[in-house]
């Protein structure tokens, strides 16, 4: 018998489950953070005296500032690598969250201006967290098994309403809203440091064996897309630095376009859900602030466990037929098409109908949330942070609309019926852009300028 143990029969470590648990609790508290607002919103807007329409401009402060910084946020990506740059950005973001308490200190004019600035600073630091989420699954990943790494950390966004939602509603019923920011900023300053102990590459994970880390390249895992920490920075600026050639090039492919499209309308949803959807227990449904956190979570549990289950859908599908289109198209037509379910709720009284039919909502939105599969998928090597942060750019565009739209709405109708109908009808554009513009999904491949 021969002694000599191929690379097959050692038995694979398990590192990049750890790294996408990290990547899961890292956006759980990321998301959570972005809630806090609207959790406080109901108590912050009484005692500021703050009308609907001021309400939706302070919620999309957030959305103006991670906009303007996704590109520029994924070039420091692809200069510096995913590590450092998402440890500061988790940091600097808990910082801006945990000062927003301090508002209520102030006179309500000032509080204003300043608590619509520190959004705008959280905006910021935020920027680069999804690209550099969907770097790091590029990096781990085999891509049989990077749809559902990427649905997993995306589930993180509904998580953190099924475990924060009630805490933050209690923390606000039991100390006030203002305690909201300051747990929530302290939380995630932990979890900065936490980061920074415990998170490599491939290249450099003190824990992974060879076996694991030959299956992961061997399967598609770009293992080299952050150097090795002993490679000198000029040695990778040139090759990782993204030029506004690049950015051209995936402006200019119909793929991207249509996944760009798609993915503003699943976002629409999202930010209906962290902006409005509180208000919408309490001044429409008639739920206490306290009531409106526990609530929420059962919506908020659907769209976790649709998540996951669209990952594993679309990997398994992926396995069986071998086209990676079909595998990420079926899971996210379906799910867009089953939120529509939203709309319903305009056509029932009962606060078991409205949440049930909120729940089947977000449960298709969790089914249908690939896009960061997606782009690990179709992201050129050279330009993953940039490509990252372009889809970021886009999709994130809603989180400008999507409160002001509702906002106008509300002020116009004094119903939220109007803003369910908006927020349905972008599942439908969602799914129509997945179905006829974006056509085979595959890796970009750049162009070398001249």
């Amino acid at each position: 018998m021969s002694a000599v143990v191929s690379t097959a029969d050692v038995r694979r470590s398990r590192v990049r489950l750890f790294i996408v648990t990290m990547l899961f609790l890292v956006t759980t508290v990321n998301y959570a953070d972005r809630a806090t607002l609207s959790i406080a919103g109901p108590a912050l807007s009484k005692e500021l005296h703050l009308d609907p329409v001021a309400m939706g401009w302070i919620f999309s402060a957030f959305g103006w500032s991670y906009v303007v910084a996704q590109v520029p946020g994924g070039w420091l990506l692809d200069r510096f690598g995913s590590r450092l740059v998402y440890a500061f950005s988790i940091i600097i973001w808990s910082l801006f969250t945990l000062m927003q308490g301090w508002v209520g200190f102030l006179s309500a004019g000032t509080a204003v201006v300043v608590l619509f600035a520190l959004r705008l600073l959280v905006g910021v630091a935020e920027a680069p967290s999804f690209p550099a989420n969907a770097r790091i699954v590029a990096a781990w990943f085999p891509g049989n098994e990077r749809g559902t790494a990427s649905a997993f950390f995306n589930s993180g966004q509904y998580f953190a309403t099924v475990i924060f939602a009630p805490l933050m509603g209690w923390i606000a019923h039991a100390y006030g809203w203002r305690f909201v920011f300051f747990v929530m900023g302290a939380l995630g300053i932990v979890m900065g440091f936490v980061w920074l102990k415990t998170i490599y590459g491939p290249k450099e994970h003190p824990s992974i064996n060879d076996a694991e880390f030959e299956y992961i390249k061997e399967g598609g895992a770009l293992v080299d897309l952050d150097a090795p920490r002993d490679d000198s920075l000029r040695q990778r600026a040139p090759e990782a630095g993204s030029g506004w050639d690049h950015i051209r090039q995936l402006l200019s492919n119909r793929m991207m376009l249509g996944v760009y499209l798609g993915q503003y309308c699943i976002n629409t949803l999202t930010y209906f859900f962290l902006t409005w959807f509180p208000v919408y227990l309490v001044k429409e449904r008639g739920l206490s602030i306290l009531q409106a956190g526990f609530v929420a979570t059962l919506p908020a549990l659907c769209g976790f466990i649709g998540g996951v289950l669209g990952g594993v859908i679309s990997d398994a599908i992926l396995r069986k037929t071998g086209s990676l289109t079909m595998a990420r198209k079926i899971p996210i037509v379906g799910g867009m098409l089953l939120s529509m379910s939203i709309i319903a709720c305009n056509y029932v009284d009962g606060q078991a109908l409205v949440v049930g039919f909120m729940a089947l909502a977000f449960f298709g939105k969790g089914i249908g949330a690939l896009g960061w599969a997606v782009v690990s998928d179709t992201s050129p090597k050279e330009a993953g942070g940039v490509s990252g942060g372009l889809f970021n750019t886009f999709g994130n565009l809603s989180s400008i609309t999507t409160p002001i739209v509702i906002g106008y709405i509300l002020a116009a109708t004094g119903s939220f019926n109007g803003a369910l109908v908006f927020v349905g009808l972008n599942a439908l554009v969602a799914a129509f852009a997945y179905l006829v513009i974006v056509g085979k999904i595959e890796r970009v491949t750049l162009k070398r300028s001249s």
